[in-house]
C-alpha cells in the first residue's frame, strides 16, 4: 500500500535517506550490532553515562527498519518471563523484574521528554478487554491490573459483546517510527556514531565483521532480536515470529462518539489468538495480531509484506471489536517480526572476559523492555553493581529451538489450536482445553 516497511514509516513520508556505511577498519571502545530500540537505548545510556566512550552502532538496513518501525507502539511495563525463569529465581527477583518494567514505562517517557522525542507519548494505560464468558473466566484470574466491572469497562470503550476488562495503568502509546526516529538523531546528537546499509557478517570476540570493514572494539553488544538467526551459529537462538498490523483512516468524531475510547488506552482482548490496538494521536486505530506467524527456517521479510487473507482477518478482527467499523477505509497493512528464546524468557547477557553482550526475546513486549536492557547493559559494560544488574533476565539461559520441521511444524500446531479454542469457546461459551494443551506444546 506504500513505499516503506510500515504505514509509521510512510506517515513520516517514507524512510529517511540512509546515513553512510562502514567504508574501513576502524576502532571504539563499544559496538553495537543492530539499529533497533535496543541498540540504540543501548548506545544512548553509555554515551550519557560516559561522554568518553566511543560507541559505533552497525545497521543492516537504516534505523528502526525491523520492529522497532512495525510495532503497536505499546510501551508496556511487563517483561516475558517463561515458568523455568520464574520457578528458578524465586518469587521476590521477579517481583524486582516486573516493578522495574513498570518503571520504565516512565523512564522512556522522560527521556523522549528531556531529549525533545517527539513520538506521540501517552501514558494512558491499556485495557484487555473480554467479549466470551471464558474470556471473562480468565481475566477474573489474570495477575495484572485492576479487574473492571461491564459497567466500569463499557463507561471506557463500547465493544461489541463486553463482558468485562481489566485495566493496568503501566503502558503507554507511541508512534514506533517516530521513536526509533528520534533516539537515532539523539544519540548522534550525544556523539555515538551509527553506519547504516552495513550488515554484520559475523560476531567475534572484540570484532564485527561487516563488506567494506571490521570495527574492533573492547564490547560488542548484539541487538538483532528477531533477526538474530541470520547470523552465522545463532540459527537457533531466538524465534522470528511474526506479527501483522492495519490502520484505518482517521475517524470522525461521531465514529468517536459511538466507539468512546476516550482515554486513549492501548486495548488487546483476551482471545487465546489475541490481538491488540491503539487509537493513534491523529485519531485513527491500528489494530495487529499473528496472520501467518512464522516462516519456514526462521525466515524474515525484509519491507513488511503481508498477504491479503491476513489484511482481510486484522479487518474482520476489527469489525467484531466495533462493528461500525466493517467498512471503514484502511490507508495502511505491514508485517514484522519479533524475537522468542525457547523458554520465552527475555534475557540480557554480557560476558567480560569476550565483550559479547546481547540482549532480546522480548517475546513481542520490546518498546519498554528494550530500554530496561538498554540501561541494564549500560551497568554491566560498566562494571556497575546496581539494583538492574541483580535482575533475574540478566545470564538468563534457554536451550536452542528444535532443528526443521519440527519448528515449524510446532509453531503450525500451536497457533492453529489457539485458533481453533477461541472458535470453540464463542461457540460453546465454555472454556478450551485445547489452548491449555497448545500452550504446554
Amino acid at each position: 500500500m506504500f513505499d516503506a516497511p510500515s504505514w509509521w514509516w510512510a506517515d513520516l513520508g517514507g524512510l529517511p535517506a540512509p546515513r553512510p556505511s562502514l567504508e574501513a577498519d576502524r576502532e571504539a571502545d563499544v559496538c553495537v550490532v543492530g539499529a533497533g530500540y535496543t541498540g540504540l537505548w543501548t548506545a544512548y545510556e553509555l554515551r550519557r553515562a560516559d561522554p568518553s566512550l566511543e560507541v559505533v552502532v552497525l545497521e543492516r538496513e537504516v534505523a528502526g527498519f525491523g520492529a522497532s518501525g512495525r510495532n503497536g507502539g505499546w510501551v508496556l511495563g511487563e517483561i516475558s518471563t517463561g515458568s523455568r525463569q520464574r520457578e528458578g529465581a524465586g518469587p521476590g527477583a521477579i517481583a524486582a523484574l516486573e516493578h522495574a518494567a513498570q518503571e520504565t514505562v516512565d523512564e522512556v517517557g522522560a527521556t523522549c521528554e528531556r531529549e525533545g522525542i517527539d513520538c506521540d507519548f501517552f501514558k494512558g494505560g491499556s485495557l484487555t478487554v473480554a467479549q466470551t464468558e471464558p474470556q471473562l473466566a480468565r481475566l477474573r484470574v489474570a495477575l495484572r491490573g485492576e479487574m473492571l466491572s461491564l459497567d466500569e469497562a463499557t463507561a471506557r470503550i463500547n465493544v461489541a459483546g463486553l463482558r468485562g476488562a481489566r485495566f493496568t495503568p503501566h503502558c503507554a502509546r507511541v508512534q514506533p517510527a517516530k521513536l526509533a526516529r528520534g533516539l537515532a538523531a539523539t544519540i548522534e546528537r550525544h556523539g555515538a556514531t551509527i553506519y547504516e546499509r552495513t550488515p554484520a557478517l559475523a560476531i567475534e570476540s572484540h570484532r564485527v565483521r561487516t563488506p567494506h570493514g571490521s570495527v574492533q572494539a573492547r564490547w560488542i553488544v548484539r541487538a538483532t532480536e528477531g533477526y538474530t538467526g541470520a547470523l552465522p551459529g545463532l540459527h537457533r537462538a531466538l524465534l522470528p515470529l511474526s506479527s501483522s498490523m492495519i490502520v484505518t483512516e482517521p475517524l470522525d468524531a461521531a465514529t468517536w462518539a459511538q466507539i468512546g475510547w476516550e482515554c486513549r488506552e492501548t486495548i488487546d482482548d483476551a482471545a487465546h489468538h489475541y490481538c491488540y490496538a491503539q487509537r493513534t494521536a491523529d485519531d485513527r486505530i491500528a489494530i495487529g495480531g499473528r496472520g501467518r506467524p512464522y516462516r519456514f527456517g526462521s525466515g524474515t521479510d525484509r519491507a513488511g509484506e503481508i498477504p491479503d487473507a491476513t489484511v482481510q482477518q486484522l479487518r474482520g478482527r476489527l469489525a467484531r471489536l466495533f462493528p461500525i467499523l466493517r467498512d471503514v477505509r484502511l490507508d495502511g497493512a505491514w508485517t514484522g517480526v519479533f524475537g522468542v528464546a525457547r523458554d520465552w524468557a527475555a534475557a540480557v547477557h554480557c560476558d567480560r572476559h569476550s565483550g559479547l553482550c546481547w540482549a532480546g526475546g522480548y517475546a513481542g513486549e520490546g518498546v519498554a523492555a528494550s530500554n530496561l536492557a538498554g540501561r541494564t547493559l549500560r551497568d554491566l559494560i560498566l562494571d556497575r553493581d546496581t539494583d538492574l544488574t541483580r535482575l533475574p533476565w540478566v545470564g538468563h539461559q534457554a536451550r536452542s529451538w528444535e532443528p526443521e520441521p519440527l519448528r515449524w511444524l510446532a509453531v503450525q500446531a500451536v497457533y492453529g489450536a489457539f485458533r481453533t479454542a477461541d472458535a470453540l469457546e464463542t461457540r460453546t461459551g465454555r472454556p478450551s482445553r485445547l489452548a491449555d494443551a497448545a500452550g504446554a506444546l
